[in-house]
């Protein structure tokens, strides 16, 4: 009986430790972009600064290519997995989000930021394009308030 309660007693305690990095703002960010084709191979990279910062609700995409040019993207969550063994440096977050252009043209995406000993990557996949899944390799990461 004694185990038993140890075990829950961790389970719950592992699992409030989960959510609560789970509900915290997030930045991540990458300096380089990758593009794979519907197979996964890599089709071209560039260097270019890319953050992404959301919570639960919402996301901001900032893109800085080498000559300067800005491109930014505002979003809505429309679900979000949240499973860290480990805050982001083992685990998941599974992102569905409608993402919004300047100009007003938006997108379906599935956003999965993934840790596996310690190097995080996050994928970004849109069905109007399924030949272009975006790649981007984690440099930084930092919780908010």
């Amino acid at each position: 009986m004694k185990t038993i309660l140890i075990a829950l007693f961790l389970l719950v305690a592992g699992s409030t430790m989960s959510l609560a990095q789970c509900d915290k703002k997030v930045s991540l960010v990458s300096a380089k972009t990758e593009h794979l084709d519907a197979s996964g191979q890599l089709k071209h990279a560039e260097d270019e600064k890319t953050t992404v910062e959301f919570n639960k609700t919402d996301i901001w995409v900032s893109v800085t290519k080498d000559n300067g040019e800005e491109e930014k993207m505002t979003g809505k969550i429309n679900s979000n997995i949240c499973n860290w063994q480990t805050p982001f440096k083992t685990g998941k977050t599974l992102l569905n989000i409608t993402l919004s252009r300047d100009d007003g043209q938006s997108r379906d995406y599935t956003v999965t930021i993934e840790g596996k000993e310690g190097k995080i990557t996050l994928w970004a996949e849109s069905k109007e394009e399924p030949d272009d899944k975006i790649q981007l390799p984690i440099d930084k990461f930092e919780e908010k308030n």
